[in-house]
């Protein structure tokens, strides 16, 4: 992958179709630059986890990502926790996807829903209405087999189709934006804003997907780290403008009548209904970058783990022609194309159990970062946040750490403001890491953190297998 893949990789998996739906409740919550405020302040929160990403994926430019920090930081029991926390929540994306192309594309095709099978959930599923996340399913799952360049080529053709609605957002503010409409800039004091800012932060996973396919990159290790800083920037632009191109096209008071309030706002702000349908096209290239980059994320994490002898070998495996770790991507791929036949009910269930197993390796991630600044100081560091001067580096890496455990804190009920989410997400949660703990109690003990760390745990699981036999 080159310069612009490697970007879009990153941006994609960021702009999923949330920006669609959920662009109207931000605006009530907090108001016009009440909302923007909060995407500004979320992404420079993330924008600091970015920078220690940055500097440890152009210091280690392997398949894995956080796998490979982990196990030089803190060792392989670690490794594998935070490996397997992320490796859940990316699969949990995966899975939403699936779920949610079906009911987007019910907007153009009312339809869709044929030979009634069961309900779960409260929701009913229909036959052709999950076909349609199957099908899918198995093309995503066959375009990665083939290839990252393959995958890489189709999310660069997306996320241009998304810049082009990007574009059009801009030019009709200019010829239909009423700044009247703005009013009022701000509602809810404090609290409206922190509403939206709990959201931000899990609006903005998927700049940490670059890691994982660092391997398969053909550019420089420093410019990999820049391009995690680079497409954390462009989310941010993407939402403020979303937010503004909302805000300037439709009054506050009518805001709760849209459902899809960026769509019908370009509708208003060009004059056509036709323009609403072409944002409705950008949503699903946004469901498809976003799953493609969290499946291509999730497939590198397997392969790392079973590569180091942590998971069932099975998934560390190559296919032969192509070179992919094609069995980590056909289970991933099975598992989304079953999602679809739990309905649309399991949606909230799958993404909020999933969304805390993220925050855990960004934590994980951002102390590891700290303890190789103290314990490994001579590491080649490419692209060296805060310069030569240690101390920066350190600052960023103490605010990295205290802001991804705020992060998940917001998900325990200890404040006004946590986020609810739900006994069946947190059992899901549970089960999943559970499973993790199982596979890390089962690594050989006595293997330090450090550059060897990966090959002393196959030494020591091979001769395990060994003296078993």
């Amino acid at each position: 992958m080159g310069n612009v893949d490697i970007l879009f990789v990153g941006f994609g998996a960021m702009i999923g179709f949330g920006w669609i739906v959920l662009t109207s409740g931000w605006i009530q919550d907090a108001g016009t630059l009440g909302a923007m405020l909060a995407f500004a302040i979320g992404g420079v929160i993330m924008i600091f986890v970015g920078l220690v990403y940055s500097e440890l994926v152009s210091a280690m430019p392997l398949a894995g990502g956080e796998h490979n920090y982990l196990l030089r930081s803190m060792g392989p029991k670690i490794a594998l926790f935070g490996s397997w926390a992320i490796t859940g929540g990316y699969i949990s994306v995966v899975m939403f996807e699936a779920v949610v192309i079906p009911e987007t594309l019910m907007y153009w095709f009312p339809n869709l829903e044929t030979i009634h099978l069961w309900s779960f959930a409260g929701f009913d599923v229909y036959l052709s209405w999950a076909l349609i996340g199957t099908v899918t399913a198995v093309i995503i799952g066959w375009i990665n087999v083939r290839g990252i360049r393959t995958a890489s080529l189709v999310q660069t053709f997306i996320v241009s189709f998304l810049l082009v609605v990007g574009v059009l957002l801009i030019v009709g503010v200019f010829v239909g934006g009423e700044p009247s409409n703005t009013q009022p800039l701000f509602t809810g004091g404090a609290s409206g804003i922190v509403a939206v800012m709990i959201a931000v932060p899990f609006l903005f996973v998927g700049f940490d997907v670059i890691p994982q396919s660092a391997e398969e990159a053909n550019i420089p290790p420093r410019k990999i780290g820049q391009l995690v800083v680079f497409s954390v920037l462009m989310a941010i632009v993407w939402y403020l403008l979303i937010i503004l191109t909302s805000s300037m096209a439709i009054p506050a008071a009518d805001l709760p009548n849209h459902e899809l309030v960026t769509a019908d706002a370009l509708a208003v702000l060009l004059g056509h209904e036709f323009w609403g349908t072409v944002v409705i096209a950008g949503g699903v290239a946004g469901i498809l970058t976003s799953w493609n980059a969290f499946l291509i994320g999730a497939s590198r994490l397997m392969f790392s783990m079973a590569r180091a002898r942590m998971i069932p070998a099975l998934f560390g495996k190559l296919h032969p022609r192509y070179r992919t770790p094609a069995n980590a991507i056909i289970l991933i791929s099975i598992l989304a194309a079953l999602a679809p036949f739990l309905g649309s009910g399991m949606v909230n269930w799958i993404v909020n159990a999933g969304s805390p197993a993220i925050v855990i390796a960004y934590f994980l991630v951002s102390v590891g970062f700290l303890l190789l600044r103290r314990h490994d100081p001579n590491m080649p560091r490419p692209f060296r946040v805060g310069g030569k001067n240690n101390t920066g580096g350190v600052v960023i890496g103490v605010l990295a750490v205290g802001l991804t455990l705020g992060m998940f804190l917001i998900y325990l009920p200890l404040t006004p403001w946590s986020t609810d989410l739900g006994w069946p997400a947190w059992v899901m949660f549970a089960m999943w890491m559970a499973l993790g703990i199982y596979y890390m109690l089962r690594l050989p003990r006595g293997i330090k953190a450090g550059p060897d760390a990966e090959d002393e745990l196959i030494t020591a699981v091979e001769e395990r297998k060994a003296a078993a036999s």
